[in-house]
């Protein structure tokens, strides 16, 4: 199979192909759209052998010019659950100086390409009546959920784990993803926005991305919610700053990540202290992370499958933790806080983690809103940051 690669149309918006199509990564000024599927290659990340034959596969996906085919993927959360990677026909792509389209070429030729675009280029409108409902009465989650969690850590078996609750969305119409993507690009314009056939967010979270030999991540885990008063909201900012237990829990996921991280590089670092990370309805802790990869260098979807999942979505020890998940959350997750991004046959590619999400299914979508749980947690805190996060996709489904 070969690719074939030529210049984009200027007044092609690939935001809203990427939101018709299925298949976004949009991430500052670098953008990819796909449209179609060509193939579609099955990897679980708990098994090397599965993600050295998707890596395989993925190479002989051999390319003629500059820029290799390109996969998307969103991938369980559960690391023995089957993902796949989703090759499309066509992948539009910018990265602020310049636009190009690349094109299975045994599937379609330049005009049928950019046919397939211009039909994608459109937007529609969403619902307009919506039901929310909570998988788990708020209180029930409270009290019987993060409180028998804290219990499970206080006993000394555990560090932390991540909960996570579930709300389910309703509307008197089939949800129209340009519309949702349309609005996240709008009020999260620093987030990393996705979008795997209708599993689609904007993520603050950086899993690991590589370039060559850089990899780099930007782990976050603390959070504290914003205010409309400036001062108040500054000072929301400055506890969370000042939390001992907030940085505690920052420190075991960067501690994690690096010490996972290291075995593939020559050199790694991180910031020296979290910096904060302001969205638009909360406050995070994050580090950067910047290394220098091995020779040769691992691919991003072995970087992936030894990352998965940080503590900043499944807590620590990892075991002890997911075993807590499994047996208090009562949800199945799916994709939400799985890999979702996208790579290349050459290896480079992108992933974030899948939060500030939804799942969507015609007129129904699941969001998932979770936090990170530690000895001293307060169960009404904890309850309280679920509905902070879950602004993101609420406001974008239904406003």
């Amino acid at each position: 199979m070969t690719s074939e690669t030529t210049s984009l149309a200027q007044d092609l918006d690939l935001q809203r192909i990427g939101g018709q199509s299925g298949y976004l990564w949009s991430s500052g000024s670098f953008c990819l759209a796909g449209v179609g599927v060509y193939q579609r290659i099955p990897v679980t990340l708990s098994d090397p052998s599965s993600v050295e034959l998707a890596v395989r596969r993925l190479a002989e996906l051999s390319k003629r010019g500059e820029r290799p085919p390109i996969a998307f993927a969103g991938l369980p959360f559960d690391r023995a659950a089957v993902g796949e990677l989703v090759v499309p026909q066509v992948v539009a792509g910018s990265d602020g100086d310049s636009r190009w389209l690349t094109v299975v070429e045994d599937s379609l030729g330049l005009e049928e390409a950019n046919e397939l675009l211009r039909a994608s280029d459109k937007i529609g409108t969403g619902p307009s009546q919506y039901s929310v409902a909570s998988i788990h009465q708020p209180e029930f989650w409270r009290d019987e959920i993060v409180a028998k969690a804290i219990k499970e850590i206080q006993s000394g078996r555990l560090d932390k784990t991540v909960l996570a609750r579930e709300l389910e969305i309703i509307a008197d119409s089939a949800f129209d993803y340009g519309v949702i993507l349309d609005r996240l690009h709008h009020r999260y314009k620093t987030a990393i926005r996705f979008n795997v056939e209708g599993f689609l967010g904007a993520s603050p979270e950086l899993l690991v991305a590589r370039h060559d030999q850089v990899v780099s991540a930007h782990p976050l885990a603390g959070t504290a919610p914003r205010f409309d008063d400036p001062d108040e909201d500054q000072a929301s900012a400055k506890d969370l700053e000042a939390s001992v237990k907030n940085q505690w829990e920052h420190r075991i996921t960067i501690n994690w990540l690096l010490e996972n991280l290291l075995p593939f590089c020559s050199y790694v670092d991180a910031d020296p202290e979290p910096q904060i990370v302001t969205l638009a309805n909360v406050h995070h802790l994050g580090t950067r992370v910047e290394g220098l990869l091995s020779s040769p260098p691992a691919h991003v979807l072995e970087l992936v499958a030894a990352l998965h999942p940080t503590p900043a979505v499944g807590g620590a020890p990892q075991r002890e933790a997911l075993r807590v998940i499994a047996e208090l959350e009562q949800a199945e997750r799916n994709q939400y806080a799985g890999p979702v991004g996208w790579v290349d046959a050459a290896g480079n590619g992108a992933f974030a983690v899948g939060i500030r999400s939804a799942t969507i299914k015609g007129n129904t979508a699941r969001l998932f809103a979770g936090v990170g749980v530690v000895a001293d947690s307060e169960p009404q805190s904890e309850l309280d940051e679920t509905e902070s996060k879950f602004q993101t996709m609420r406001n974008a489904l239904t406003k």
